[in-house]
């Protein structure tokens, strides 16, 4: 009997050591400046932080939301390359199962075989391919957009149902869009390092049968580097059914989302200027 408890305390170390939905950001705090994670007012109360892996690397970081089967945000760095738009597969996180531990998110058909989790099992934690065919008027809102990485390896890994959201198509391809692509670019154009954390505020509304929420609000920020030190910063908010995208400082968004969450809100580091 000592010998079984022995070996079940064991796996089960083995299997936090593995883990890349883990505790705390720890694991990729690369992604944060200066390591300095959003306060927990951000916290739902069931989250999960994924430090984001595909082929053995890191990209991104997300805190994801099981019950509402969205993320809460993505914090990633601004590397943006013009290559075109990868077609590839749509990711899920094998380890929000409970029940396989792979390190690199996988898709639906590989857990299914490698792992024998069935498809019921992996809708329990997540989003899957069947929450989003069908929407209407909405789409796959990326929080780490594919536009932002550096290569097709990072592109790839931001198709993973726990970096997108249901956002408004009008909005996701219009003034979204416009910011996504032009604003940062403009914004950035003296920044050595830029920092970007994008999320999203959970909606009173939900689709594929209640299973995933619709946010309310969609928003990012960004800390600018010149050399080492923070030199600029900004943020972005929009409602999530307008076409409309409101340009703010940090600290205006800090204070538009205290509002919207209940709670005061701290994304970056106080060295990031917040006017």
């Amino acid at each position: 009997m000592l010998g079984l408890l022995l070996l079940q305390v064991l796996a089960s170390c083995l299997w936090l050591g593995h883990s890349e939905v883990v505790n705390s950001f720890d694991r990729c705090p690369q992604f944060f400046y200066s390591g300095t994670f959003p306060n927990g007012a951000l916290n739902p109360k069931n989250p999960a932080r994924i430090c984001q892996r595909f082929r053995n690397s890191y990209h991104y970081a997300t805190l994801y939301d099981r019950d509402r089967r969205i993320p809460v945000y993505s914090a990633y760095i601004y590397q943006p390359v013009e290559e075109k738009r990868p077609r590839g597969w749509w990711f899920v996180e094998p380890q929000l199962t409970g029940k396989c531990n792979l390190n690199d998110m996988e898709t639906e058909s590989y857990l299914k075989d490698k792992c024998k989790i069935s498809l019921d099992d992996i809708k329990k934690s997540q989003a899957v391919r069947d929450d989003y065919r069908g929407l209407k008027s909405l789409v796959h809102g990326h929080l780490s957009p594919t536009g932002h990485m550096d290569n097709d390896v990072s592109k790839m890994a931001t198709f993973t149902f726990t970096n997108i959201v249901p956002q408004d198509s009008i909005l996701n391809n219009g003034k979204w869009r416009v910011y996504e692509d032009k604003t940062m670019k403009k914004n950035t154009e003296d920044c050595t390092t830029t920092y970007v954390i994008t999320g999203a505020v959970p909606g009173n509304t939900y689709v594929s049968d209640n299973r995933v929420n619709r946010p309310s609000h969609i928003w990012s920020a960004a800390c600018c580097l010149g050399d080492e030190e923070p030199q600029d910063a900004w943020g972005a908010i929009a409602e999530n059914d307008k076409n409309q995208v409101e340009e703010l400082s940090l600290g205006e968004l800090e204070e538009r989302l205290t509002e919207l969450y209940g709670g005061t809100v701290t994304l970056f580091n106080n060295a990031c200027p917040r006017k």
